[in-house]
């Protein structure tokens, strides 16, 4: 792995491509050398200006824009922490980032200042996305990405435009092993927690995944996947700034732009979750689009239905390399070899990674094909969860001399030493004492012709304890045509009885993350509570 700082790669890039186009937003473009200047005069200023110091965090929010990315390598050059906050995050949530963090200076879209408080930062810098745009006459650009920068009044705010747009002085001495970002889990357990990710565990991920997909300096990304997180952080920001590549950036996923940006930029890679990829070939403007320059499409997050993919391969020619990854792990891990990937498989371990599959109450490594949890070994596991000892307890274990993660994934290897997801930990429906795995459940769903998304719940039952509920959304000029009890019938015809749903609730869509992950914990709580009250 290369022992070498986030900063030093971008020097590295602006250095060898000066003029390369490094991001393209909104039909404008910024180039390497001056991405490099930018980030540079950022820097600058938070030293001399705001004193930042080497080890102070500073929050990030904002949907994908290429602020985003210069306000994160100067906090980086200058030696400070990224904390990358939700867009989506409300003012008790912000408080305890802030909080948690203990950061004092923000990077903060206008339209999300609302949500952070007076005094709860010594100073946000606060940028509008129109002040990227060059080109309001790209046709792409929605009218919040023209709204221009609206005065500001309060005394501890500074606008993006009064900084400096020169200056340099002495780097920060910034080393591997110093903290790079503070990304905060989801918080599904009780208060996010902060993962504690170094220059070098960044970095090792994304040279693995630079090897395994075969991607080099002509490589032009698809940035839709929302900076925040691990997975647009990682392939829509860093990867291509580490190859010297371009980032084809759109500031929120729009489909149809997507199909357009991809024939226009001749976009080659594109990381993204099977929900997304569910909208994108679901859109009819992809059809009249050349998307032929898409040589990669890969993902993680959840399991590519395996009619979805059929679908893409026969149809497009495109197969869906499946990997799998974690906030913990800086997102890539594990991953399908391109030339030999099964469906629906997390793939294998990439380099310098050890997987294991333990019993997740003796932590004792169990025989091949058995269920258990997932554990891994890896340079870009994050070295633990920020002044969080209690977690760090209940997260690593020592097997064999090595410090393992406990993903919380229940999963399984094959004879050919490949990784099958059955769910999370937690996420197993007893019925009538049989097991059932929902990820296998709404695999099986997506298969049935009007079904666009699902998801598989349990719901209590007086007699076999949990019955089996199926939340779907129909695809688009199917709705009303196709009844609950359809559906049931359906699945009882495909899958044994006990698994199929006995009960089917119609959404029009159903809620997702930032990430575009299903909120299968938040759909099963609103129907327990439910369940609860009908009771009382």
């Amino acid at each position: 792995m290369p022992q070498a700082t986030l900063p030093e790669v971008l020097e590295l890039a602006a250095r060898r491509y000066p003029e390369k186009a490094a991001i393209v937003y909104c039909g404008s473009v910024v180039r390497y050398a001056e991405l490099q200047r930018r980030v540079a005069a950022m820097s600058a200023w938070l030293r001399d200006t705001l004193a930042l110091r080497r080890g102070d965090r500073v929050l990030v929010a904002s949907q994908n824009c290429p602020q985003f990315v210069i306000a994160c390598y100067a906090i980086l050059r200058a030696g400070g922490v990224v904390v990358p906050v939700n867009p989506m995050s409300k003012a008790q949530e912000v408080r305890y980032y802030a909080e948690n963090s203990g950061a004092r200076i923000a990077f903060v879209a206008q339209e999300l200042l609302e949500h952070f408080e007076a005094g709860l930062f010594d100073r946000i810098v606060v940028h509008a996305y129109s002040e990227a745009v060059r080109d309001s006459g790209a046709d792409e650009i929605p009218d919040w990405v023209l709204a221009p920068l609206r005065p500001i009044s309060r005394a501890d705010c500074t606008g993006w435009d009064k900084v400096p747009a020169a200056g340099d002085g002495i780097d920060a001495e910034v080393r591997p092993a110093d903290l790079a970002m503070l990304p905060y889990t989801s918080g599904t357990t009780g208060h996010p927690k902060g993962c504690m990710h170094t220059h070098q565990t960044v970095i090792a991920s994304l040279a693995a995944s630079h090897v395994w997909k075969g991607l080099h300096c002509e490589t032009v990304v698809l940035a839709v996947a929302p900076l925040f997180h691990m997975l647009g952080l990682q392939n829509g920001m860093n990867m291509p700034i580490f190859l010297g590549g371009t980032s084809v950036m759109l500031p929120r996923w729009n489909p149809a732009v997507a199909a357009r940006l991809i024939e226009r930029h001749r976009v080659t890679a594109w990381t993204a979750p099977p929900a997304m990829i569910l909208d994108f070939f679901a859109e009819p403007e992809v059809a009249q689009r050349d998307i032929s320059s898409l040589a990669l499409l890969s993902g993680g997050a959840a399991a590519m239905p395996e009619a979805v993919a059929t679908m893409m391969q026969q149809r497009w020619g495109i197969t869906y390399n499946e990997g799998y990854g974690l906030t913990e792990t800086a997102s890539f891990l594990q991953a399908n070899p391109l030339a030999r990937g099964k469906r629906q498989c997390l793939g294998i371990p990439a380099q310098g990674v050890d997987t294991r599959i333990v019993d997740p109450q003796t932590l004792q490594e169990l025989a091949q094909g058995e269920v258990g949890e997932l554990v891994t070994h890896a340079p870009q596991n994050t070295v633990g969860y920020w002044r969080n000892p209690q977690a760090d307890r209940e997260a690593f274990f020592e097997l064999e001399g090595k410090r393992f993660f406990r993903t919380g994934d229940l999963a399984y290897m094959d004879e050919e030493g490949y990784f099958f997801m059955r769910d999370r930990l937690k996420r197993m429906l007893n019925t009538s004492g049989y097991k059932v795995w929902p990820a296998e459940v709404e695999n099986m769903l997506y298969e049935h012709p009007a079904i666009h998304e699902a998801c598989i719940i349990g719901v209590p039952d007086a007699r076999q304890g949990e019955a089996v509920k199926a939340i779907v959304s129909l695809k688009p000029g199917l709705r009303g045509e196709v009844q609950a009890q359809d559906i049931v019938d359906w699945a009882r015809g495909r899958m044994a009885v006990y698994k199929a749903p006995r009960f089917v609730e119609f959404m029009d869509a159903l809620p997702k993350s930032g990430t575009g992950k299903i909120l299968w914990r938040e759909l099963q709580e609103q129907h327990r509570a439910a369940a609860r009250k009908e009771s009382e």
